[in-house]
């Protein structure tokens, strides 16, 4: 569940959809049905808040073939949503966190930054058009990334959420015994996100991430502020981190871009002979 990001109900109930379908997606899968999980504040909320909101992640789930079928609500102080998805995967073809091989390469399928775009929001820093392209990456679905990470031969995979992308990095180097370099060069943004970054506008859950993945990170005490606030920021409805063969990377990209997706290559995986086990270059 996670707490309103946006102030149209509708639009917040599209990120929750497609924040919880990612699950599914990073595993390789189809999802089939969802219950939703709701808190709301009956006494204080108009019904069409929660009608909007609900809306909204309907609109998602059809658009992924998934039906909702049910789920709970509660009267909460605090507006809350989520979803419970189940989906299929056919066992032998399942991408999972601890799938990744040395000298794969890192590919990277939506642009980093909703965390410090959503706080540049609620400060009244952030642009129309900022917030918009963030909008639009939270809203979409990963469902071309993951078919195309399969049709690739892909076999390790995570989604970038809450964590950050060094956080979500952390558990597929550790679930797969390798260590990997980062191209802080490479890392996608969204409008507006390194300009946040360098001016202090991150989310508390920034440095939350980093005191949880910065052991594993080489130089961790000498990096400088805003590229922490990049590579901690927390996620919502982020993309696909994948391990990709290097032989597959060519037909990987063309197949996501082909779609109209994106994807880019941010790094690689390295024998697990380092100290720490991630590097940013």
């Amino acid at each position: 569940m996670i707490t309103p990001i946006a102030d149209d109900p509708w639009d917040f109930g599209r990120i929750a959809a497609a924040n919880t379908l990612s699950d599914v997606y990073a595993m390789g899968g189809a999802p089939v049905s969802a219950l939703s999980i709701i808190a709301f504040p009956v006494s204080s909320e108009p019904p069409e808040t929660f009608r909007r909101m609900l809306q909204g992640g309907i609109d998602i789930m059809r658009s992924a073939g998934a039906a909702l079928v049910g789920g709970h609500s509660i009267d909460d102080p605090e507006i809350k949503l989520g979803f419970s998805v189940t989906g299929v995967v056919h066992p032998d073809r399942i991408m999972t966190k601890g799938g990744a091989r040395p000298g794969d390469v890192l590919v990277l399928t939506k642009a980093i930054g909703t965390g410090l775009v959503s706080t540049a929001l609620k400060k009244g820093e952030a642009s129309a058009d900022s917030w918009g392209m963030a909008l639009d990456s939270m809203t979409a679905l990963n469902a071309v990334a993951s078919a195309a990470a399969l049709n690739a031969g892909v076999r390790a995979a995570t989604d970038v959420t809450g964590f950050g992308l060094l956080g979500h990095l952390r558990e597929m180097v550790l679930s797969s015994g390798v260590a990997a370099e980062i191209e802080m060069a490479a890392i996608p943004l969204l409008p507006g996100a390194g300009e946040f970054a360098e001016r202090g506008l991150s989310p508390g859950g920034t440095w939350r991430n980093k005191k949880f993945a910065g052991c594993l990170v080489e130089g961790i005490d000498s990096m400088s502020k805003a590229d922490a606030a990049i590579l901690f920021d927390p996620q919502t409805s982020g993309g696909l981190l994948l391990a990709v063969p290097e032989a597959a990377v060519a037909g990987l990209l063309e197949g996501i871009r082909t779609e109209g997706g994106n994807a880019h290559v941010i790094g690689r995986c390295l024998e697990n002979s380092m100290e720490p086990t991630i590097r940013v270059a």
